[in-house]
């Protein structure tokens, strides 16, 4: 007699915790379909580590822990619920790529935001996305380019509806996949130690200088190009995002003086 599965129902657990700022934190822990979908293509199963690191990215890059805030790996790990040693090994990464400051006997310190530093950012940025973009149009596998495609769509959907967390998401798993698609290891490394900042910079100032539609929309055009293999199109569409990001962060540099 054939048997029929109850559905799975996804679950979400949420933890709270508190920076030396007095403001609570809260992560989620969802697994999503579009991880999911990523990680197949991209290689096996995430470690600990790496979801330790996702989390902990988008909780500082969301300023869920603010700027100036000063933790503790042991608070980190009871926040996420995951080992000492993933979360440790998650701090270094965050550490290389300037989320996270070590301070020997004290703890851990999310930075402050730079706004002379994310100009700088920008102008090695520039260089080193559109050779990504427009290697990961000519190179992204037909899997790849249906992620690209579905991105787009949620870009678009996100320029449509103004959501900034749809969009946060959106980009994260575009910056991912674009490094994975582009297969220059040596482009990688330099620019997964840009993404997060430029992440949390936007994140920050958003509300102040930025268009979220227009930038949405623009992110859309670089994930249908890629989707497309149209590789000068890539970069073309990438120099007119960057362009907008840097015209934002001007105007920011300027309010704040």
């Amino acid at each position: 007699m054939a048997t029929t599965k109850k559905p799975v129902k996804k679950t979400t657990t949420k933890t709270t915790t508190k920076t030396t700022t007095g403001k609570a934190v809260a992560v989620k822990r969802t697994k999503s379909v579009a991880s999911t979908e990523l990680h197949r293509i991209a290689g096996p199963k995430p470690k600990l580590t790496d979801l330790a690191y996702d989390q902990l990215e988008e909780a500082i890059i969301t300023l869920k822990i603010p700027p100036g805030s000063v933790i503790s790996e042991l608070t980190l790990s009871e926040m996420l619920n995951i080992g000492r040693t993933p979360i440790r090994e998650a701090i270094q990464r965050l550490a290389r790529e300037h989320l996270l400051l070590v301070l020997p006997q004290r703890g851990l310190l999310v930075p402050e935001i730079d706004l002379k530093k994310q100009l700088k950012l920008l102008e090695t940025r520039r260089e080193v996305e559109r050779l990504i973009c427009k290697s990961a149009a000519r190179r992204a596998t037909p899997d790849e380019r249906k992620i690209f495609a579905r991105l787009f769509d949620e870009f678009m959907h996100a320029s449509k509806t103004n959501d900034d967390v749809v969009f946060m998401r959106s980009d994260r798993e575009f910056n991912e996949l674009t490094l994975v698609a582009a297969r220059n290891e040596f482009a990688e490394g330099a620019m997964r130690l840009m993404h997060g900042l430029s992440r949390r910079f936007w994140y920050f100032h958003y509300k102040q200088a930025a268009d979220l539609p227009e930038m949405a929309r623009l992110h859309a055009n670089v994930a249908g190009a890629i989707a497309k293999g149209d590789v000068e199109a890539a970069g073309l569409g990438l120099d007119l995002l960057l362009d907008n990001i840097e015209t934002f962060a001007k105007a920011t540099l300027m309010a704040d003086m």
